[in-house]
């Protein structure tokens, strides 16, 4: 059977990475997998007929580019990695075994990272570079798939089993010209199983040795042809259930933590029972990091009143006004935080290809996945300060709704709480977490469909080929949200009083009618399951993304240079993208502790032209074996208001030196139009975690922004009747799409070399320098960054500034909203070297060894924002909290003897710094004092403490696979497999923040992991 060009096309992209595409793919352009025999862009001058022959039925296309190639110029991608070397990392994640395995990648969402997310639980994306998984196309089989999340143009990993992965290749830079959008950073191309003739049954299981994280994967494929060898059918399916790992699981999680870095006495210090004290001098079983949303209610914890009341189960307990009286009563809320989310994965997929005549190929795939979460979290937490957002059923008007204080005269408040309230203008304030109502979780179901077919074959006596083809993909997102209040109803229910006959009602007639319940706070167990029924609220959201495209090219050579034909490809392609989200009654009206989430629709479409050549320009001269040009352009017009034309294209060459030395280069414009929602998205609700920089003003203060802040009417009245302003707000921060977006342009220039010495049989190494920069990238200011860029500014509150109309404060100062919207912000920028080394050793009837290193070695990783008061540069290497090292690497040494292989591998990530953010305020608290010693001030500290919790050391992570292969005699064979990831048991030093106190690039708490296998093959 004839294989089709563009299987093979999707086989090797990768000269352009080498030897065209000069998309240079970094490092290990000969070493990419030491695991495979290492191509090598030799160029024969002298060759037979026979082998002219064989070498023109033989050329292929790789990834970076549709270009047919001749065998012996294809060189081995950057950065691959085989079926073989996926089997032995004993895992069944895809983005998990690839971040694992190739330093340029790292995560964007993985289940060590979605805890606090909504959208995202269960959703496992890679990027490349840490320039965000939006710039980075993942492409199914070397074509552009349907988006997995509502967020965004992202292809989750989640829904590629690996069982199904034949190999992966990477490619650094733009590559936009070849694949259009979102190629910005690069391209990750995920190759499926073909050509398999027979059965597969494969069971994998494994757990850490600390207990938690267990894993289980079950995969089944079948592969034949028929029609005497015309058709091929092939059959994969997989299914994978990761349990997760629990709070209870790891007893670093229960150690609670709260730090603060006074700038007044330079020196740290640990939140305890009795307030802050000196870091360096606090036992850590002393240190407190307490909620007050106890499961029975706290009552009049304010400076306002002489007694607190909080209750244990349903005793009253009271204590004379304590501001840290939560750190002793309390409750650690950290106790309901899933350090990794459990999932299930199930997927089938068909491929069907068939030579209609000898000249006509069709071709067709389908593919089914399902993902599955839940995310259960702590019951909801709210109190007097409960805000939430909604829409005006009549009038379609935004307003908020505030829970408020419980009114003095409910007739479930206890006479001392009553009494006490008597203080401070009859108001009882109050925080609970609502534990009979239920834990609050989010339920993700998520399916995706990929389908493609089409024909390929020749033309011009098989000098050219042709390809059309159609594609459509559809995903389909079903979210539960499970036990949330709604706000409404609640504070209906508390507003509560006695009936004609002495029960306790709700007193708003309209509510009772409505089938109001009353609602009792007051204790542990108070709220019976009638009240329970009446406030809980469970909203839906459906989101669909749809995907069609048709694409055709023709692929030849165009005309014969004296060092070669010149290779060309010209083609088109259309493709429509749309999204949907369809809300319940809940979130399109909103009123709930959840978001208001509005219904809506929006497509992109664009219509495309691209064109690819390969020019040899030299060969058979001295200092030039062989070098080549290599150029591609694509037009690219969509219906987006401010994009239109764009334009990417790239220009590159391949110089072969001699004695093993090749050189390459690349330079590259690529373009990311912005996607449905990033345009079209209505304001939809979210709550944050951040801090309002007025937070702690007085009359006097003079800590950065509060000069504004004390302009703030609210704030100015909570100074002149407390003496200080306290945040006490939600961090509801509602995300929005903009239409004046417009597409962001990145640039990028790769130089490179390769070495494969002749008198080192079997080594090869690769030198990379990679350059990309981003500008007018398409971002949104972070919370922290509005809050500043509106108060630490030098326009006067009140003055023409768009940030602070970004900013929503109620009549006590208190934040209700931070708008975050999308802007073509102005410039991303990332520089490094990546090295890649291979060697392949034969030791005769010991067997063989081949070794692999890939390592990453970071220059620049800036981000360019231009505020109100200027430019602002911030570079990011080194921090561990932006998952940016200065260092990355991973190495690997492979055994072969008979049917035995055993592998060792590495990963290693540089020291770092944990929080940018932290980092900056203490340099700026340094330099602060500094010039008060400068000046000769009494407030100067001589010996000021570094920032604690900050310094995290180099992290290595050892694993050991074994695999052995055992034939039976009816051409049958069983494989025996097993190992054990992270040998060492390193899970990270303390990471303070970091989920169970564990760094998510540190192993995420996992630890040790040993897994067993068989796989058989008949």
């Amino acid at each position: 059977m004839n294989k089709s060009p563009i299987t093979i096309a999707i086989q090797t992209a990768i000269y352009t990475a080498l030897a065209g595409s000069a998309i240079a793919l970094s490092p290990a352009t000969l070493a990419a997998d030491a695991e495979n025999e290492i191509a090598k862009p030799v160029v024969q001058t002298e060759q037979s007929d026979e082998a002219k022959k064989v070498n023109a039925d033989e050329k292929i296309t790789v990834t970076g580019s549709r270009l047919r190639r001749d065998s012996f110029t294809v060189a081995t991608p950057l950065v691959t990695m085989d079926k073989e070397a996926i089997g032995d990392t004993g895992l069944g994640e895809m983005g998990q075994i690839l971040v694992d395995n190739m330093p340029a990648l790292s995560f964007g969402t993985s289940n060590a990272t979605s805890q606090s997310s909504v959208a995202s639980t269960g959703i496992t994306t890679v990027e490349l570079r840490n320039l965000g998984a939006n710039r980075t196309l993942t492409l199914i089989d070397g074509r552009r798939v349907v988006s997995n999340s509502k967020s965004g143009n992202y292809v989750s990993m989640s829904t590629i089993p690996s069982g199904m992965v034949q190999r992966v290749e990477v490619i650094t830079g733009g590559a936009s010209a070849t694949y259009g959008a979102d190629a910005v950073s690069g391209v990750v191309n995920i190759i499926t199983q073909s050509g398999k003739e027979g059965f597969d049954f494969k069971v994998r299981g494994g757990e850490s040795t600390d207990g938690g994280a267990k894993e289980f994967t079950l995969d089944a494929s079948y592969g034949t042809s028929f029609a005497d060898d015309r058709g091929y059918l092939y059959f994969s399916s997989n299914y994978d259930k990761d349990y997760g790992l629990k709070y209870e699981d790891r007893d670093r999680a229960a150690q609670e933590a709260s730090f603060s870095y006074d700038a007044d006495t330079m020196r740290n210090e640990i939140l305890t029972a009795d307030g802050y004290k000196p870091y360096n001098e606090t036992p850590m079983s002393e240190w407190r990091s307490q909620s007050d949303g106890t499961l029975g209610g706290i009552f009049q914890e304010s400076s306002k009143f002489d007694e607190i009341y909080w209750y244990e189960g349903q005793e009253l307990k009271s204590a004379a006004y304590d501001k840290y009286l939560e750190e002793k009563v309390g409750i650690n809320s950290r106790q309901f935080v899933q350090l990794k989310v459990p999932s299930e994965r199930v997927s089938a997929a068909l491929k069907l290809d068939f030579d209609i005549t000898d000249d006509i190929t069709f071709y067709s795939q389908i593919q089914w996945s399902g993902n599955y979460t839940v995310n259960d979290k702590s019951p909801e937490d709210s109190g007097d300060s409960e805000t939430a957002t909604y829409t005006d059923r009549e009038t379609g008007e935004p307003g908020t709704v505030n829970l408020g204080r419980i009114p003095i005269d409910n007739p479930y408040v206890p006479a001392a709480i009553r009494e006490t309230a008597g203080q401070y203008k009859d108001r009882i304030y109050w925080d609970r977490r609502f534990g009979e109502v239920g834990p609050v979780s989010t339920d993700n179901e998520r399916e995706t469909v990929r389908a493609w077919a089409g024909l390929q074959g020749v033309m011009f006596g098989g000098e050219w080929d042709w390809d059309i083809s159609v594609g459509y993909g559809k995903f389909h997102q079903r979210q539960f949200r499970n036990n949330e209040i709604d706000v409404f109803k609640a504070k209906n229910a508390l507003d509560a009083g006695y009936a004609a006959d002495g029960s306790i009602q709700c007193n708003d007639a309209d509510a009772r009618a409505d089938g109001c319940v009353a609602l009792n706070v007051f204790g542990e167990g108070s709220i019976t399951p009638e009240m329970a029924n009446y406030i809980r609220v469970n909203p839906t959201l459906n989101t669909y993304n749809e995907q069609a495209n048709i694409m055709g090219y023709i692929t030849g050579d165009l005309f014969e240079l004296p060092a070669g034909p010149v290779a060309t490809v010209f083609g088109f392609e259309y493709r429509k993208d749309t999204q949907e989200a369809v809300t319940d009654d809940a979130l399109t009206y909103g009123g709930i502790t959840w978001n208001l989430i509005p219904a809506f629709k929006g497509n992109i479409t664009v219509a495309e032209v691209f064109g690819e050549a390969s020019i040899p320009l030299l060969r058979d001269l001295p200092g030039v074996e062989f070098l080549s040009l290599e150029t591609s352009l694509r037009l690219s017009d969509y219906n987006v208001k401010n994009v239109g034309l764009v334009s990417s294209y790239k220009l590159g060459f391949l110089w072969t030196v001699g004695a093993g030395v090749n050189l390459r280069g690349n330079y590259a414009i690529a373009q990311r139009a912005p996607s449905v929602n990033e345009l079209y998205e209505p304001a939809a609700g979210d709550f944050d975690s951040f801090d309002d920089i007025c937070h702690g003003v007085t009359a006097t203060s003079s800590d950065a922004g509060h000069d504004n802040c004390r302009l703030e009417p609210g704030i100015a009245a909570a100074i002149a009747a407390d003496g200080e302003f306290e945040d006490d707000s939600n961090g509801y921060s509602p995300n929005a799409g903009n239409p004046e977006l417009y597409e962001e342009t990145g640039t990028t220039l790769t130089l490179g070399a390769t070495y494969e010495p002749t008198f080192l049989e079997g080594f090869s190494i690769a030198l990379d320098y990679y350059d990309i920069s981003i500008e007018d990238a398409i971002d949104e200011f972070g919370n922290d960054q509005i809050l500043s860029q509106c108060y630490d500014s030098s326009i006067a509150l009140g003055q023409e500034n768009e940030f602070c109309d970004s900013i929503k404060r109620d009549s006590e100062g208190q934040l209700e909203e931070v708008l975050q919207r999308s802007y073509n912000i102005d410039e991303l920028g990332t520089r490094g070297v990546d090295i890649a080394v291979a060697y392949a050793y034969d030791m005769n009837s010991f067997g063989s060894l081949k070794f692999k290193m890939d390592w990453t070695h970071l220059l620049e990783h800036s981000k360019t924002v231009t505020g109100i008061d200027g430019i602002v540069v911030e570079d990011y290497v080194g921090y561990a909290d932006e998952g940016i090292f200065e260092d990355k690497a991973s190495a690997s040494v492979a055994w072969y003897l008979d049917d035995l292989r055993i592998r060792w591998s590495t990963t290693y990530k540089s020291a770092a710094l944990r929080d940018f953010a932290e980092q900056k305020d203490w340099e700026g608290d340094m330099a602060d004092n500094a010039e008060r010693c400068t000046a000769g001030e009494a407030e100067c500290i001589t010996n000021p403490e570094s920032l604690a919790f900050q310094e995290l050391s180099s992290y290595f992570k050892h694993n050991l696979s074994v695999s052995y292969n055992i034939d039976m005699n009816d051409d049958s064979s069983i494989r025996v497999f097993g190992g054990i990831n992270n040998i060492f048991d390193d899970k990270g030093e303390f990471y303070y923040g970091g989920r169970g106190n564990y760094g998510s690039e540190y192993d995420a708490g996992t630890g040790r992991f040993v897994y067993l296998g068989a796989q058989v093959s008949f």
